[in-house]
């Protein structure tokens, strides 16, 4: 088996699984049981984790929240950051391509009767920062751009973004889902306000991520009851979760270089033979500004949901488009965005390296995906070769 689709999860890493199971074990505590050990002790986990994620970003431990994963995460920042300036003004910003927690989150508040601007993004999925600076104007309270776009791995100018929103007066959210452990995060560098993040992306499990809030700015609480979370969401913490989130932050940190390099020697290795022995192939995103494990393509004549079915047969695992819109019609919201035709967009194709991937991988994909296309292409009514 061959699992290149790590953008849409990650294998929970051993180290990580060993430091969650006395969580469950020994460790049960609810750490908000403080007045005995056992609860006491569930709260330094829930501290010690808290710091090093928070380290991890450049940020205070004050400055990060728990949460169910990347998704609350958005939509927490996002719909409380607009609501609680709604007497500053209502208008909004995003981009075209962001994922669909962000867009669906600026959906709702534009039904709420907020103004929402969508940005336009260039052939590569970058933000048209002329268009940006037109749109600012006193009324606007938050502007989101996503750090990696999940899709097609194109890295937004993030520190530029954030820095012409500041100007405007307007609060900076960025979706970093898939940026945190890929490329340098410091948010206090880079100008972030509030910052996305999710554990099963960096080989941590599923069901937690963090919600990154600059001290100044004032954050709605998101869910009513107990005092958890500084009373902003309150529920008995996942102390599991946020401990494996920390291991695997932990690992990552640890091997940060490293991890860089070989996303770097993979991902060229792969797109250097699908571009060139494979006719008709197109990369798609930021040819050089992209996220070191993501390779997107469209494949001419073919459908990509044909493409990921014929891998399949041969135990290889990737994805077309991303994975939290699989089962949805129509051609992909980021590559439309981007400008590329339904009838090239509909042959993409996305593999995701991670960790585990060795070359050995990379050139059988090659070599299946090569038999693939050239199989497909033949049954294709669109293809005249």
């Amino acid at each position: 088996m061959i699992y290149m689709d790590n953008s849409a999860t990650t294998k929970v890493r051993r180290e990580v699984v060993e430091a969650m199971l006395p969580c469950f074990e020994k460790d049960y505590g609810n750490a908000s049981s403080i007045y005995y050990k056992m609860g006491a002790d569930a709260g330094k986990l829930l501290a010690d984790s808290r710091k090093v994620i928070a380290d991890f970003i450049g940020a205070k431990a004050s400055e990060v929240y728990f949460t169910a994963g990347g998704t609350e995460s958005d939509n927490w920042a996002i719909k409380s950051v607009a609501r609680g300036l709604l007497s500053r003004g209502n208008k909004i910003i995003t981009s075209k391509i962001e994922h669909h927690a962000v867009l669906h989150s600026f959906q709702t508040l534009e039904r709420e009767g907020f103004e929402v601007i969508y940005l336009d993004v260039d052939e590569y999925g970058q933000v048209d920062m002329q268009q940006l600076k037109k749109e600012l104007t006193p009324k606007t309270t938050l502007v989101s751009v996503m750090m990696v776009n999940n899709e097609v791995g194109t890295r937004q100018e993030i520190e530029e973004i954030a820095k012409i929103t500041h100007e405007a007066g307007a609060l900076f959210h960025t979706d970093a889902v898939q940026a945190l452990g890929v490329m340098p995060i410091d948010v206090q560098e880079m100008g972030i306000d509030l910052a996305s993040f999710s554990a099963h992306k960096v080989y941590g499990p599923k069901g937690v991520g963090a919600l990154y809030v600059d001290e100044k700015v004032n954050l709605l609480p998101f869910i009513d009851g107990g005092a958890q979370e500084k009373k902003k969401r309150a529920g008995t913490e996942n102390i599991p979760g946020i401990v494996g989130f920390a291991k695997a932050v932990e690992l990552i940190a640890g091997g940060f270089t490293a991890h860089q390099e070989h996303l770097q020697k993979l991902s060229t290795r792969l797109i250097h033979r699908v571009t060139t022995e494979i006719q008709d192939a197109v990369l798609t995103g930021h040819p050089t500004n992209r996220h070191k494990g993501i390779a997107s393509f469209c494949f001419e004549y073919v459908e990509g949901e044909a493409i990921v079915l014929d891998l399949n047969f041969a135990d290889i695992y990737g994805s077309t488009g991303s994975a939290c819109t699989t089962g949805t019609a129509g051609a992909s919201h980021v590559l439309t965005a981007m400008g590329i035709a339904d009838i090239l967009s509909h042959g993409s194709l996305r593999l995701s390296i991670g960790h585990f991937n060795t070359v050995a991988e990379v050139d059988k994909v090659v070599e299946v995906l090569k038999k693939s296309i050239k199989r497909l292409r033949i049954m294709s009514p669109l293809c005249d070769d």
